[in-house]
C-alpha cells in the first residue's frame, strides 16, 4: 500500500509537532509524551469507500456556564477527529464509540467533544468559534459541516419600547417594539392586559417582521395595557406597558320631527331636537359640536267654525200632511279643527187641511183623529208630571237655602281650641308628615330650650348633636368631623358627598352668622348676621366635589370653570343671601363668554339658575365675577358650579403649569413631570399634596398660560440639554395633550413626563429648557439650571399658600365689623339722602357701584354691601380704611370705629 500522509496535529502547548501517518495495516499517533497505535482494517469489500457522515455537528449555544457537546458519526471510518477554529482538538478530549452497522457490516465510529464557555471566550470578538470533524478511511478523508458555538445571552433593556396612545374608533394603531440584543435573536410576542395576542385567532391584530404590533381597526375592546415580550433560550424580558385608549367622538343622531306649532292660531314657533348618541362619546371622546335643539317660526292656520246655509224652500205637502226643508253646514264649511254647526239640518211642518191631499177614506180619518187625541192626552200627562217634579225640586232648594242661612247666621262656634303641639315655635316651616321626602327642615332648636324636640315620622335630615347643643369658645367650633360626615352621608341626597375630612368644613350657627373656609382652596361660605332666623340653630357644611365623580352634562363649547362646591344642607330657611366664594379659571372677558351658574337639583339633574349679565334681581341668585374669583349670593344652599360657553375663539382659560421632579434620585433616570391644570387654588393644593406623597418637589416657579378655544392641542418639548451628560428618552420631538382633555375641565391632574438619562451617577448639574405652548397660540418656557442632589430652593413652601385660618368661625369672630357698629351703619345709610350721602355713595367709594341694581333690590342695601366687603377683606381688611370712607361720606358714624371691643 502506498503511504498516505494525513494532516498533522499541532498541540496547543506548541512543544511538539507530529505526523499522523495512515497505513493500510493500521494507524500510529505520536504526540509528545502520548503514543497510541490502533489497528482497524476494513473488510476488503469496503476498502475503496470514502467515509460519509451519518451525523454532523450542529450549531449550539452555551447557556450561562453549561458546556455543550458536539457529536459526529461516520461510516466506514477508521478515525474521526475534531478541528476547532483550524486547530486540532487533543486526542484526550475525544470520546470515541465504535460499532458495526448490522445491515452493511461497515464499521461505524462516533466521536463527542465538550466545549466550555472559557474556550469560546478566548477568541470572543475576534471571530466566531466553530468546530468541524474530519473522518478517515483507507481510501481518503471527509470533512463535516462547520458547527458554530456561541454564548447565548439576552440584554435587559429594550432598544425601543411601545408608547401609549389615544386613538379614535376604527383608526389604525401602530405599537413599535425593538427587542433587546441577544444571541440567539429574541422571539417577540405581544400581550394585552397580560393575555397573549394571537393574530391567528384575532385577524384584527398583525405582527410585522420587525416585531411591531398593528391594530388594523381600533375597537372599544382594544382599550388596554399592551406589553412587548422578548424571549430566547436564556431569558424572558417584558417591556413597560403602553396604555392604548380607544375613544369615541360623539355624533349627532338624526333630527326628530318638528313639534306642533306652539300657537293655535297665528304666529308661533316649533322645535326639533337631536341627541349626541350616534355614537355617544366614550373614553374622553369629544362631545358633539353644534346645537341640540333647533327652533323655527311657524304660522298656524286659525280654526274655522262651520256656519249654516239658508234654509231651502218647503217641499210640497206630502201624503202624510207633512212638508220638509233643509240646510247645509257650508257657510263656511268647518276646517282646521273648527266646530261643526249646531242645530238641525232638516225641519218638518204639518200641512193645513187645505194643502193636505184628500185621498184617505172615512175609516182612515177616524183612526187618524183617534191617534191625534191619544197623543194629545199623553203630552198632557207628561206635562203634568214635569210640573210636579219641578215644584218638588224647587221646594227642596228653598229648604237648602234656609238651612244655609241658619249655618251662616244662627250657628256660633263652640269655645274649643285645637291643641297646639309642644314647642311648635321651634319650626319656621311646618313639615309635611304625609310624604317621605327627605328635604331638610334643619336641626332647628331654640336658643334657650333644647330639651324638647319636634318628632317627625321620617326623622330630621340631621340628628341633633350629642348633648343637644354646641358650645362656642371664642367663636370657634368644636371639631368632630367623623361624626358629622357619617351622619350627613347616611341621608339619601348626601351619598355623593366626599368622605374625606380634609376638603370639608362644618359648623353650627345661629342668627349671628359665621364663616366656613376650606384652607388653601380659595373656597369659603359667609353667613351674614340675620341670615339665619332668630331662635334657629343650623348645622351647615362646605365641601369640594371631585370632578371625576361629578360628571356635568357639558355640550358643544361648554367647559367647567370652577370647582364643584357643595354647601348645605339644602332646604334650610334663610332670610338673607349667604355668599359662596370660589376660584374660576376664565380670562374674565365676558364679551367672549356666556357664563352660567349651575345648581344640582334633588333629582340629580343640573339646572341653569343664572347667566352672568342677564341677572333677574327677584331671583334668589346673584354672581359677582372678579379677575380670579367668583362670589355667589344665594338664598338657597346646594351644589354649585360655574360653566362657561365660548362665544368666539378668543375665549381663553387660565392654565397653571407646574414642574415637579424627585426630591432624591439614586438612578441614572430622572423624571420631570409637567402638570397642566385649571388655575384654581383647590387643584394646586391637590397636586402639591399628591406630589409630596410621591416624593416629588417643585423645581421652578409656576407659570400661567392662556389656553384658547381654538381646537388646537397643547404641546410640550424639552431643549438645550448638554448632550455629553444627559439625553432624553423621548423618541419624538414633543408630547401633546389633546384639546378636549383640557377644555372639558373634567380631568384634574393632566400631566406629561419627560424621562431624562444621565451618563453617570456623578452627573448632577442639569440645564435645559422646557417649552409648553398651544399650537398656533400662546406659550410659556421654563429655563432650568440646578443641581438635582443639592437643590435647596424653598419653592414648595413659597407657592403653596399657607392659609392657617380656622375652618369654622361663628358669631362676631367671623367678621371684621362688630355687630353693633354694623347695625348703626345700616340704619344710617339705608335711608336715601337728597345729596346722595347714603349707601349708593358707600358702594361707589368701595368700587362696587357696578352692582348698584342688585343692592337696590334688597331691603337693606348697606348690609349686602358690608357682606361683600367682609368676603373681600377678611384676611386683609382694615377698619380704619372703612372708617375713612365713612368720613368722606360725611357720616359721624365713622367715629364709632374707635369704640373698643369691650364697649361693643
Amino acid at each position: 500500500m502506498p503511504l498516505h500522509l494525513g494532516p498533522f496535529v499541532r498541540w496547543r502547548s506548541g512543544l511538539v509537532l507530529t505526523w499522523i501517518c495512515l497505513f493500510s495495516s493500521g494507524f500510529t499517533f505520536i504526540g509528545g509524551e502520548h503514543a497510541a497505535t490502533v489497528t482497524h482494517p476494513l473488510p476488503a469489500a469496503f476498502s475503496d469507500l470514502l467515509p460519509h457522515f451519518l451525523l454532523e455537528p450542529d450549531d449550539v449555544y452555551i447557556v450561562k456556564n453549561k458546556p455543550v457537546t458536539l457529536t459526529c458519526r461516520s461510516t466506514p471510518a477508521t478515525q474521526i477527529y475534531f478541528k476547532c477554529n483550524s486547530e486540532w482538538v487533543h486526542q484526550d478530549q475525544h470520546l470515541i464509540e465504535r460499532d458495526v452497522d448490522p445491515a452493511t457490516g461497515l464499521p461505524v465510529m462516533q466521536v463527542k467533544i465538550d466545549i466550555s464557555r472559557q474556550q469560546v471566550e478566548k477568541i470572543f470578538g475576534l471571530e466566531d468559534y466553530w468546530c468541524q470533524c474530519v473522518a478517515w478511511s483507507t481510501t481518503g478523508t471527509q470533512k463535516s459541516q462547520k458547527a458554530y458555538v456561541r454564548i447565548a445571552y439576552l440584554r435587559k433593556n429594550f432598544e425601543e419600547e411601545p408608547l401609549g396612545k389615544e386613538v379614535a374608533l376604527d383608526q389604525e394603531v401602530l405599537l413599535r417594539c425593538h427587542p433587546p440584543e441577544g444571541v440567539p435573536a429574541a422571539e417577540v410576542e405581544w400581550q394585552r392586559n397580560e393575555g397573549l395576542i394571537d393574530p391567528k385567532t384575532d385577524p384584527n391584530f398583525f405582527i410585522t417582521v420587525d416585531h411591531n404590533l398593528i391594530i388594523k381597526q381600533a375597537r372599544l375592546a382594544d382599550t388596554g395595557n399592551y406589553t412587548c415580550v422578548a424571549k430566547n433560550i436564556v431569558a424572558r424580558r417584558k417591556s413597560s406597558s403602553a396604555t392604548v385608549i380607544v375613544y369615541v367622538n360623539g355624533g349627532w343622531s338624526t333630527w326628530a320631527t318638528w313639534s306642533a306649532c306652539s300657537a293655535i292660531c297665528g304666529r308661533g314657533w316649533q322645535k326639533r331636537s337631536r341627541s349626541c348618541t350616534n355614537p355617544t362619546p366614550l373614553n374622553g371622546g369629544t362631545s358633539c359640536e353644534g346645537q341640540s335643539v333647533q327652533k323655527s317660526a311657524c304660522t298656524a292656520t286659525c280654526p274655522v267654525d262651520g256656519g249654516w246655509s239658508e234654509w231651502s224652500k218647503w217641499s210640497p205637502c206630502g201624503a202624510d200632511c207633512t212638508m220638509w226643508r233643509s240646510r247645509e253646514c257650508t257657510q263656511p264649511t268647518p276646517s282646521t279643527s273648527g266646530k261643526d254647526c249646531q242645530g238641525l239640518d232638516l225641519q218638518s211642518l204639518n200641512c193645513t187641511s187645505e194643502q193636505c191631499p184628500q185621498t184617505a177614506s172615512g175609516a182612515e180619518d177616524v183612526a187618524l183623529y183617534v191617534g191625534i187625541v191619544a197623543v194629545a192626552l199623553c203630552l198632557t200627562l207628561l206635562l203634568i208630571v214635569l210640573v210636579l217634579v219641578y215644584r218638588r225640586k224647587k221646594e227642596g232648594l228653598d229648604a237648602d237655602v234656609a238651612d244655609s242661612s241658619i249655618l251662616t247666621t244662627g250657628f256660633q262656634p263652640m269655645g274649643i281650641k285645637p291643641t297646639k303641639p309642644e314647642n311648635s315655635h321651634l319650626l319656621t316651616i311646618q313639615p309635611d308628615l304625609t310624604t317621605t321626602t327627605t328635604s331638610y327642615q334643619g336641626t332647628l332648636r331654640s336658643r334657650h330650650e333644647v330639651a324638647g324636640k319636634f318628632s317627625m315620622s321620617n326623622g330630621p335630615l340631621l340628628e341633633p348633636l350629642p348633648n343637644g347643643s354646641h358650645t362656642l369658645h371664642n367663636g370657634k367650633l368644636p371639631s368632630d368631623p367623623n361624626d358629622f360626615m357619617n351622619r350627613l352621608s347616611s341621608q339619601t341626597y348626601f351619598k355623593t358627598l366626599p368622605r374625606d375630612n380634609i376638603n370639608t368644613s362644618y359648623g353650627t350657627f345661629n342668627f349671628l352668622g359665621g364663616r366656613l373656609t376650606l384652607p388653601n382652596t380659595g373656597i369659603s361660605l359667609l353667613i351674614p348676621p340675620e341670615a339665619i332666623p332668630r331662635g334657629k340653630i343650623y348645622e351647615i357644611y362646605l365641601t369640594i366635589q371631585k370632578k371625576e365623580d361629578m360628571r356635568l352634562p357639558l355640550a358643544g363649547c361648554q367647559t367647567l370653570l370652577s370647582p364643584v362646591v357643595s354647601c348645605g344642607p339644602p332646604g334650610v330657611v334663610l332670610t338673607r343671601p349667604v355668599i359662596l366664594t370660589m376660584d374660576h379659571c376664565s380670562d374674565a372677558c365676558l364679551e367672549n363668554w356666556a357664563i352660567r351658574l349651575k345648581k344640582q337639583s334633588y333629582e340629580g339633574t343640573w339646572e341653569d339658575v343664572l347667566q352672568l349679565g342677564e341677572e333677574v334681581f327677584s331671583e334668589p341668585y346673584y354672581c359677582q365675577l372678579e379677575a380670579e374669583t367668583c362670589r355667589v349670593f344665594t338664598e338657597q344652599l346646594g351644589r354649585f358650579a360655574l360653566v362657561g360657553e365660548s362665544l368666539s375663539m378668543a375665549a381663553a382659560k387660565r392654565l397653571k403649569l407646574l414642574l415637579f421632579a424627585p426630591a432624591y434620585c439614586s438612578t441614572l433616570e430622572y423624571n420631570i413631570r409637567i402638570y397642566c391644570m385649571d388655575d384654581t387654588q383647590d387643584l394646586l393644593k391637590e397636586v402639591m399634596q399628591m406630589e409630596r406623597q410621591m416624593g416629588g418637589r417643585l423645581i421652578d416657579e409656576p407659570h400661567v398660560l392662556l389656553f384658547k378655544d381654538s381646537y388646537h392641542n397643547l404641546r410640550l418639548s424639552i431643549h438645550d440639554m448638554p448632550q455629553a451628560h444627559w439625553r432624553s428618552k423621548l423618541l419624538t420631538g414633543y408630547q401633546e395633550i389633546p384639546f378636549y382633555h383640557i377644555w372639558s375641565g373634567s380631568q384634574q391632574t393632566l400631566h406629561c413626563t419627560f424621562t431624562l438619562e444621565r451618563q453617570s451617577l456623578s452627573t448632577c448639574d442639569l440645564t435645559c429648557t422646557l417649552c409648553v405652548w398651544q399650537v398656533e397660540g400662546e406659550g410659556q418656557s421654563f429655563t432650568l439650571d440646578f443641581n438635582i442632589s443639592k437643590d435647596i430652593r424653598p419653592l414648595d413652601s413659597d407657592f403653596l399658600l399657607m392659609d392657617n385660618c380656622t375652618p369654622a368661625l361663628a358669631g362676631p369672630s367671623a367678621f371684621q365689623i362688630p355687630y353693633l357698629i354694623r347695625q348703626k351703619i345700616c340704619s344710617s345709610l339705608d335711608t336715601p339722602c337728597p345729596n346722595g350721602a347714603d349707601w349708593r355713595l358707600l358702594a361707589q367709594r368701595l368700587k362696587l357701584d357696578r352692582h348698584m341694581s342688585f343692592f337696590a333690590s334688597k331691603a337693606s342695601p348697606t348690609s349686602v354691601i358690608l357682606d361683600l366687603w367682609e368676603t373681600q377683606h377678611f384676611h386683609s381688611g382694615n377698619l380704619n380704611q372703612l372708617a375713612a370712607v365713612m368720613a368722606e361720606i360725611g357720616k359721624q358714624e365713622a367715629m364709632i370705629f374707635l369704640v373698643s371691643d369691650g364697649e361693643c
